[in-house]
């Protein structure tokens, strides 16, 4: 932003609120002189001499600040001047109309951070709401929001009559008010002489608590002690005096507020004492981890995208269809699934077994061999194919027995299948996805994003706004490969044309040479699926992959092989068995179409979006080789 602009526009202000036109007396870059200048010859700066000293503090710490406030610091740096120079009940910056207030207004006008006014902020917030009544130059003032207040809640209450405190923290309107909240001790400490306690309560709303104050008189007051304790109260909010949080409720009228512990919590064996626990340790924990700030905030953030993810795929025309968990294909045809039967469960002698001594499972409970899934592409490929644009979302399953911080036993996976589609409209589609549950994460759970900003990953929110800034760069595989050999950097394996990409070379094409996201495309046909379309080089298919910093390949998709001739080829050359896809075969046997598809690890895309390296750590429940608990 053009320090200039703001001169510009306080002058033309000046002339509409006053009617009288003045040039400036020096340059447009020199702010405070010339709002000094407007303000004196307009009549809009204080003839008090103390009020004139503070409204020259104020045109001098503003001014300061603006050749800076084109970056997210110096926005921030000035949301906190202005904070600290604003009373506690901001109406204006004097206690008259003047040409700070004017200056002000002409800030905000061209600056859009003031539509997003961070909660913290609450006497900025406050002070604009108020300068928006103002006559004539009110309109200027830009809609005071507070940073993710697209989550609208069409019932403010939770159950139990409740106010959710994520609610409450965006919602300074309720200052004044007697409400009520419930949930559990983050922290508890007794204070004054034990006349009153602190109580940090927090009911998984926000990863901010609600600090609650209650008075001694009140019965249960004698049963407060540590973390982990569950409680209703019913308090009057009002402004914190405290910078950490924007309202406080106050418990200290036995006529008018409750205070009630509901559930007890033993300090002695409650496995989250207030300490920092390790990630490892949580894992062990997973039934109580959801207590802890980061577990919390990736359970949000999961809820998030889940939710954006049936909103793209809704807003885009495509119908949600269920697919099988138990399965009698191997879709990716790895041979890596988790088995389903019944017969196992016998005494050795009682399996059924053959004439040639394997286990008979004709007369297993499905009359054949099944296994748990581990895509439902094929599946919702037979939707595509009488619906045309379709998507699954569900879990998925393998047998791999990796033990790394990327792999899962158990995880979740977005399928869609368009028809009618051709590779570009398939990158096109997966890149639209992956901007759209970014930029909703962003909107909805910033939050929880700056947690993951302070705790986990330094830098994280430019690098999700670098994602959506600028297209997805493009290359085929065979020139990430040749930037991988060219790299001059030493990896645990260098690849030769016709290998896997690993995840290291992955990074490198993403991180050190593109700087941002990145779609490979063309694979060799012995790298992927049966299912992909072959190209006309007969050598590579219709494949690409979405690679991101940091995380590596997030989304691998294709278009399917259409034609029944070159389908039945790809699976003789995968040594499949063609019976198994009779079906399949016969959706190019009676009026096939082209039609992609692509797939992306839902647990990939939380990394992603928090920053946390462990997949173990963005699941609920994680299911790994040797671990099947909870």
């Amino acid at each position: 932003m053009d320090p200039g602009k703001i001169s510009e526009k306080l002058k033309d202000m000046v002339y509409e609120y006053v009617g009288l036109l003045f040039e400036l007396p020096a340059a447009p870059g020199l702010v405070g002189t010339n709002t000094k200048f407007l303000g004196r010859s307009a009549g809009l700066l204080p003839t008090d001499p103390i009020k004139q000293a503070v409204a020259n503090t104020w045109i001098h710490q503003i001014s300061a600040i603006l050749p800076f406030a084109g970056t997210e610091e110096g926005i921030d740096s000035l949301f906190n001047t202005l904070n600290t120079l604003l009373p506690t009940q901001p109406t204006l910056a004097l206690d008259d109309f003047s040409i700070v207030d004017m200056l002000v207004i002409a800030i905000s006008s061209l600056y859009k951070a003031f539509s997003t006014v961070p909660l913290k902020y609450i006497r900025v917030k406050r002070y604009l709401v108020n300068l928006k009544d103002l006559r004539t130059i009110g309109k200027y003032v830009p809609e005071a929001k507070t940073i993710a207040t697209k989550r609208n809640f069409n019932v403010v209450y939770g159950t139990g009559g409740r106010y959710r405190i994520d609610y409450i923290m965006r919602t300074p309107e309720l200052i004044g008010q007697v409400v009520i909240v419930k949930g559990w001790a983050k922290t508890a400490r007794v204070q004054g002489g034990g006349d009153f306690a602190f109580i940090e309560l927090n009911d998984g709303s926000s990863v901010k608590s609600l600090q609650v104050v209650v008075d001694k008189s009140f019965p249960e007051f004698s049963r407060i002690s540590g973390t982990g304790f569950s409680a209703s109260c019913k308090g009057l909010l009002i402004e914190s005096p405290g910078d950490k949080q924007p309202v406080e409720m106050q418990i200290t009228s036995l006529t008018e507020h409750d205070f009630k512990i509901i559930g007890d919590c033993d300090q002695n064996s409650y496995p989250l004492a207030k300490k920092n626990h390790s990630l490892e340790y949580l894992r062990e924990q997973a039934h109580m981890r959801p207590r802890s700030n980061l577990i919390g905030c990736v359970a949000r953030i999961r809820n998030a995208l889940a939710f954006a993810t049936h909103q793209f795929f809704n807003s885009r025309g495509f119908l949600y269809v269920h697919t099988p968990i138990v399965t009698a294909s191997d879709c990716e045809g790895a041979g890596e699934m988790l088995q389903v039967t019944t017969v196992m469960g016998k005494t050795l002698k009682e399996i059924p077994v053959t004439p040639e001594g394997n286990v008979d499972y004709s007369m297993d409970f499905f009359g054949r061999q099944a296994f748990l899934t581990v895509s439902g592409q094929l599946a919702v490929e037979n939707y595509s194919c009488a619906l045309s644009d379709v998507y699954t979302f569900g879990p998925t399953f393998r047998a791999e027995n990796s033990h790394t911080t990327r792999h899962l036993a158990e995880f979740w996976m977005i399928e869609p299948e368009l028809a009618w589609c051709d590779l570009e409209g398939d990158m096109e589609c997966a890149e639209s996805y992956l901007k759209y549950c970014l930029q909703y994460a962003l909107d909805n759970c910033y939050d929880d994003l700056e947690f993951f900003e302070e705790r986990i990953e330094k830098g994280l929110i430019a690098r999700l706004r670098n994602v959506l800034e600028k297209p997805f760069a493009r290359m085929t595989y065979t020139e990430a490969l040749e930037l991988v050999q060219k790299s001059g950097k030493t990896f645990s394996v260098m690849p030769k044309w016709g290998d896997d990409l690993q995840s290291e070379h992955e990074r490198y094409v993403s991180e050190d040479v593109v700087k941002g996201p990145v779609i490979v495309y063309n694979y060799p046909k012995v790298l992927k699926s049966f299912y992909m379309k072959l190209n006309e080089d007969n050598t590579t298919v219709q494949a690409m992959d979405i690679l991101v910093p940091k995380i590596g390949e997030v989304i691998g998709g294709s278009v399917r092989e259409d034609r029944l001739e070159k389908l039945d080829e790809m699976i003789q050359f995968k040594n499949l068995d063609k019976e198994s896809y009779w079906w399949y075969r016969q959706l190019r046997m009676y009026g096939t179409v082209p039609h992609a598809g692509f797939g992306l690890g839902f647990e990939r895309l939380v990394m992603m979006v928090t920053g946390v390296e462990n997949i173990r750590d963005v699941i609920p429940f994680p299911r790994w080789p040797g671990h099947a608990d909870f």
